[in-house]
């Protein structure tokens, strides 16, 4: 059985594991005091160290990494206030401002959004309001993993990548729907005089043009887990 100095030994040790967890947590999620974090991570290692069973073949720092994060976890799930559909309404929200910014060139306008959605404009501007108050997400697991320490790009040369990444999508599109995006978000033509051109309904053009978004999200979603780019669309071929 293993005695309290002992115990109390791994404690310290291990003390500042705490601490740069809590920072690193912090930094992701600021709306989380530190001080609670610090002080939450402190009680989960002392609960780990009096758990704690060498036998098993598992180095105590791995063991109590996992009950410190854990114990963040929970602390932050106490403090949430979105619930999952709303987390989702606003990942699908800012997945399409971020992809037509993205193209534009510029910050898409809440209009734009919404129609791109095929939504209100009222419910765009509540799930970006909904998004300014939630600094991050619990679905997301990365939120609690520890940085390896490898140097990202500068932000500069990200954003060319991907914008690079999103012409190369915009390419694979079919004929039509490539058309309809350049039309639209680069040639800024009302979809009225864009359906007319082509010869079909306004309601078409805007099928279309929200599908376009769709695939061209999902594709950079591909990109940068490393896969191919080739959007797969869900219109049928008669209505490209």
């Amino acid at each position: 059985m293993r005695g309290r100095a002992e115990r109390n030994l791994l404690i310290e040790e291990n003390l500042p594991l705490v601490g740069y967890l809590a920072r690193e947590l912090h930094s992701r999620a600021t709306h989380v005091p530190l001080e609670d974090l610090a002080s939450v991570g402190a009680l989960a290692l002392v609960t780990a160290a009096d758990a704690f069973d060498a036998s098993l073949g598992v180095p105590f720092g791995a063991y109590a990494r996992r009950r410190i994060l854990g114990a963040f976890a929970d602390e932050m799930r106490s403090m949430d206030w979105a619930s999952r559909g709303i987390r989702k309404r606003i990942k699908e929200t800012t997945a399409v401002r971020d992809t037509l910014t993205a193209g534009l060139g510029r910050t898409a306008t809440v209009d734009e959004v919404a129609a791109a959605m095929g939504v209100d404009r009222d419910s765009v501007v509540e799930a970006l309001d909904d998004a300014a108050r939630t600094v991050t997400s619990l679905d997301d697991s990365t939120v609690f993993d520890v940085p390896s320490g490898m140097v990202l790009p500068d932000e500069s040369a990200l954003i060319r990548e991907r914008r690079t990444a999103l012409a190369h999508a915009v390419e694979a599109l079919p004929e039509r729907m490539r058309a309809i995006v350049r039309a639209v978000y680069i040639d800024e033509r009302p979809v009225k005089e864009i359906a007319e051109e082509l010869g079909v309904s306004h309601s078409a053009v805007s099928q279309q043009r929200a599908e376009a978004v769709r695939l061209l999200h999902d594709a950079l979603e591909r990109y940068s887990e490393g896969d191919a780019m080739v959007p797969v669309s869900r219109v049928s071929e008669e209505a490209r």
